[in-house]
């Protein structure tokens, strides 16, 4: 199934500033490595930009182009926001007529379009020299959908992280609506190891400037709260590439 057959019920997740990580882990952290002061026109190419929630968080001296392959998505992009909104599958070659950005983001968008070679060559293709790429990922090593799971230790009185596959890419179907089981819409996630990304990264001459681990901000009330913050501090949520040509 596609992300057309889901993009209301994503938008009704997203809302306008984006969901809960959006709004109080990704983009606080996201936005202290733009640094747009040090560039005289910058420009953001998002690619996977949904319905465009990452605009409600830049500078309005930002030009800012949005892509991604739903066409309901993209409408209500434009409907609530100002900016260039182009629908374009990004497992395929991607051609702008504006060419080069001072910076691309993908956030926790590419995780679900498949190998990621064409996605970041069309990156590369589309980066000013010298501009920043940055993507966002749920974390490869902790957060692989099916394969990784919370458990608890009442010996060590521990919670910790189970992680049962990490190495092999894997194609994990994703219910968008638990509630209705057999009759959800199914959406697929794509999981590579580290490696692929950054050995990814490295082939088309973008070299890794910048790497962050992002933990969540929540807090846990109750018996096993003191466990559950402690693990949350140590298990990072999202992993942050920032790549640069």
């Amino acid at each position: 199934m596609s992300w057309e057959e889901v993009a209301y019920s994503y938008d009704k997740i997203v809302g306008k500033d984006g969901h809960y990580f959006h709004q109080h882990v990704i983009m606080p952290n996201l936005s202290k490595l733009f640094h747009f002061e040090k560039y005289e026109s910058p420009k953001l190419l998002d690619l996977g930009c949904g319905q465009g929630f990452l605009q409600e968080h830049l500078p309005k001296s930002v030009k800012y182009t949005g892509v991604d392959a739903s066409a309901s998505l993209i409408n209500l992009a434009k409907q609530k926001r100002k900016g260039t909104f182009e629908v374009h599958d990004l497992t395929k070659p991607l051609s702008l007529k504006e060419k080069e950005f001072t910076h691309i983001t993908i956030i926790l968008a590419l995780q679900n379009m498949g190998p990621p070679e064409i996605v970041l060559k069309s990156a590369k293709n589309h980066l000013a020299k010298n501009g920043k790429l940055s993507i966002v990922l749920n974390h490869p090593c902790f957060r692989v959908p099916r394969q990784t799971s919370w458990g608890i230790d009442e010996d060590k009185k521990i919670q910790y992280r189970r992680i049962d596959r990490y190495l092999t890419p894997l194609v994990i179907p994703i219910s968008m609506s638990p509630s209705k089981k057999e009759d959800s819409e199914i959406t697929s996630s794509y999981h590579y190891p580290m490696s692929t990304y950054i050995n990814i990264l490295g082939d088309l001459s973008l070299g890794v400037t910048h790497m962050e681990e992002w933990i969540s901000d929540k807090q846990s009330t109750g018996k096993f709260a003191k466990m559950e913050n402690r693990s949350r501090e140590e298990i990072p949520l999202f992993l942050l590439l920032q790549a640069s040509n």
